[in-house]
């Protein structure tokens, strides 16, 4: 955990899990990093509850994942938190990152509820529920801290007002999805171990 000290002597944490009372002294730019450093920690956090092999129980536990990365976000800000106002804002706006069309409201619901399929329901649904659930969480974070950072609260968040926003942070999620496998040296030792006829990699 990185401190610096401020013109006036006092060391701050610069630490993501910071309160809100760790981060007043920090500009606007440092806020916005701490956040951004929140935001994807959770997402990482929320494909892992993806990953939870009982139907239903993982969409549960992404659920509770966004409401604490939304708590913590309000006290990076400084924004008062309500659970009950976090939650119904959550899944509105959970309504508005994944799309509303048939297809892909079936595929998230099928995605968890396939895992009830011993063997290769389990195997779908780990390899569908880590990916929604990791790009939604993103894309929520990034749009409080958008609406946090403009001086938004809980009260007047309304999602129609982010679509744009919304459109834009799921093609960086998706750009940056796609360039995470390649860049990663595990990967590139998976495919250097398939290329040789599948030799096991090393320890």
């Amino acid at each position: 955990m990185a401190q610096e000290t401020t013109g006036a002597g006092r060391a701050e944490s610069k630490d993501p899990g910071m309160t809100g009372s760790d981060v007043t002294g920090m500009t606007e730019e440092e806020r916005d990093q701490v956040a951004s450093k929140l935001v994807d920690r959770f997402s990482l956090w929320s494909g892992a509850a993806g990953l939870i092999p009982i139907p239903l129980v993982d969409m549960a536990a992404v659920g509770g994942v966004q409401l604490q990365m939304l708590r913590r976000l309000s006290e990076i800000y400084g924004v008062p938190f309500s659970e009950n106002r976090g939650k119904s804002i959550i899944a509105s706006l959970a309504g508005a990152v994944i799309p509303a069309s048939t297809a892909t409201t079936t595929a998230v619901g099928v995605g968890s509820l396939v895992k009830s399929v011993p063997g290769v329901g389990t195997a779908i649904g780990a390899l569908t529920m880590p990916v929604f659930s990791a790009g939604a969480t993103y894309v929520i974070g990034k749009v409080f801290i958008q609406h946090f950072a403009s001086g938004g609260t809980l009260l007047d968040f309304n999602p129609p007002d982010y679509r744009e926003f919304i459109k834009a942070q799921k093609e960086k999620f998706a750009v940056r999805s796609a360039a995470a496998p390649s860049s990663s040296p595990s990967a590139s030792a998976a495919r250097s171990a398939s290329s040789k006829g599948g030799a096991a990699a090393g320890p």
